[in-house]
């Protein structure tokens, strides 16, 4: 599995320590595997950027004040999101504007939409290392309900 054993602990608790105004660390959570890598490096190439490790970091700060602040969902749903997007079935999906770990199967999100949890991945800060910036559930046209 890409992720590693303690990525749903230690992102929960950058999660919590953004929500408390504390600038979260910068922790590893996990790995693409080979054919992810191997797929996303063969596109870096054709785009001549130079190749990036398989190597996952977290932040959470961006994804806390996106889908937590903005979007109304809980930890745990990001934990789902994240957990369903960084899978070892999922796919590399490359644009001009980013990169992007996208889960091939969709998913109920409990909120009334099948989603395709996708990643964007981030790679000038830490190069040759890869941030996992933001998670973004595609096709949540229904939002959490705000309290």
């Amino acid at each position: 599995m890409p992720l590693y054993s303690n990525a749903e602990r230690v992102i929960r608790e950058n999660l919590a320590a953004a929500s408390q105004g504390i600038k979260p660390r910068t922790v590893v959570i996990g790995e693409l595997t080979a054919a992810q890598l191997k797929s996303w490096n063969t596109i870096r190439a054709k785009n001549n950027l130079p190749p990036v490790d398989g190597t996952v970091f977290f932040r959470g700060t961006h994804i806390y004040q996106s889908r937590i602040v903005r979007d109304g969902y809980s930890v745990e749903d990001v934990v789902l999101q994240i957990k369903s997007a960084f899978s070892a079935d999922s796919m590399i999906r490359w644009t001009p504007k980013m990169s992007a770990l996208q889960s091939r199967v969709q998913r109920n999100d409990g909120y009334g939409n099948l989603v395709r949890d996708e990643i964007a991945l981030e790679c000038t800060n830490q190069f040759p290392r890869s941030e996992l910036f933001s998670v973004i559930p595609k096709g949540d046209s229904i939002k959490p309900p705000r309290p």
